[in-house]
């Protein structure tokens, strides 16, 4: 008894004679490129005509050298516990995934600790914020 369960189902026997209904060209019919072994349409191929992908608008502009900085706020500094932060500091209490290009403070929130911060760009208010609650920032020049 055959079993109707399709993962236990037995392929199909091709090529053996030309009187069967699968023999000669196996069912793949004659010349082209699916009469070849190994052959397989190409994922976004669409047989001569304007792929989908090309078709699409292509909106903006990328700029190739744009720097993507990690930003972190003031407000988020002041809740750290740390009276020297680094960008290696950050990554460890979460507040960012990795640097990037490096790490950028802006002054958004209020800082009423000193603090020495180390980070490769300061906005000019955050640096006013941080000098103004008695702390120092350092500037790390990016390699």
């Amino acid at each position: 008894m055959k079993s109707k369960c399709p993962y236990k189902k037995k392929r199909r026997r091709v090529g053996r004679g030309i009187g069967s209904t699968t023999g000669k060209t196996a069912g793949r019919g004659v010349k082209g490129q699916f009469s070849r072994t190994g052959a397989k349409a190409r994922l976004y191929s669409e047989g001569g005509q304007n792929s989908f992908i090309r078709r699409l608008p292509k909106r903006g502009f990328n700029h190739p050298t744009k720097k993507e900085y990690a930003i972190i706020n003031i407000a988020t500094i002041a809740t750290l516990d740390k009276a020297e932060l680094t960008a290696q500091d950050f990554i460890n209490a979460g507040v960012i995934k990795k640097v990037g290009d490096g790490v950028k403070i802006l002054a958004k929130g209020e800082l009423s600790k000193a603090v020495t911060v180390h980070a490769h760009k300061f906005s000019q208010a955050a640096i006013d914020k941080i000098t103004q609650a008695g702390g120092k920032i350092v500037e790390i020049k990016a390699s």
